[in-house]
């Protein structure tokens, strides 16, 4: 099995993510656009047997219709995403464990807060957690938003009881490329956080194109904000007094909703 990432350099910054199995099958997370995945298979002689949405919003479904009329291929996704996400074919459970290959499954999370549609998808290798297609409910040192369908109480949920309970080793393949900003917006919060300064550093010198960096759980625990909600200097920076980690994160939302 091999995990492609691809930047789609566009003004929202997506992601689009393929799997590649043994055998050529492939299949693709949130695709922005049918001719560059289209592209990307026949470059690489692969069969696309998927679409998987991690949710309706446009920029993760544009490319939906146009694949699925070229390559007769299936939807995965939500089924809050009926009538919203184009060419929808197979419905997926929260807690399902789909076999694609041998050695290679998908466990399906429901993961409400950025839509009530939202999926996260974790990719085991031989049983053990691989990675985490986190779509825009976890970014790379960030979370998502809730302006377009969400809740942010549903989002605290989320990414305490089933984000925060992730081995360390688990690779994150969030939706968009936010890394740069949420660094920036981490050191704001805490500025006394060296690793997140490191990584702001290594941010500059990568090429986003070429090889993107990655996160792991372990890394997101040490410089994404919304996943150290118990640290004293975020709360000590708050502008109100606030004792719950519900609290916590709630007004670190709302702070990022306007920085």
């Amino acid at each position: 099995m091999k995990i492609h990432q691809i930047y789609t350099d566009n003004e929202l910054r997506n992601f689009n993510y393929f799997i590649e199995l043994n055998n050529k099958s492939a299949y693709v997370i949130d695709p922005w656009d049918a001719k560059s995945v289209t592209n990307f298979i026949s470059d690489n002689c692969l069969k696309l047997t998927a679409i998987i949405n991690t949710h309706e919003h446009w920029d993760h479904v544009r490319g939906n219709q146009a694949l699925v009329d070229l390559h007769h291929c299936e939807v995965w996704a939500h089924a809050n995403g009926k009538g919203k996400i184009p060419g929808l074919s197979r419905l997926l459970l929260n807690n399902e464990t789909i076999d694609i290959a041998d050695n290679v499954s998908i466990e399906v999370l429901d993961t409400p807060g950025h839509s009530h549609a939202h999926l996260c998808f974790i990719v085991k290798v031989d049983g053990n957690p691989h990675c985490i297609f986190s779509g825009d409910i976890l970014f790379n040192a960030g979370v998502g938003n809730c302006h377009n369908g969400g809740d942010v109480l549903d989002l605290y949920k989320t990414i305490k009881n089933k984000i925060s309970t992730l081995s360390d080793e688990v690779i994150v393949y969030p939706g968009h490329d936010y890394l740069e900003n949420n660094l920036k917006f981490t050191l704001d919060r805490e500025p006394s956080n060296l690793l997140a300064k490191k990584w702001l550093d290594k941010y500059k010198q990568s090429d986003i194109y070429t090889n993107p960096l990655i996160t792991t759980i372990a890394d997101e625990r040490n410089i994404n904000t919304f996943l150290r909600l118990d640290n004293k200097e975020i709360i000590n920076n708050l502008p109100k007094k606030i004792q719950s980690e519900k609290e916590v994160f709630i007004n670190l939302r709302e702070l990022r909703n306007s920085w």
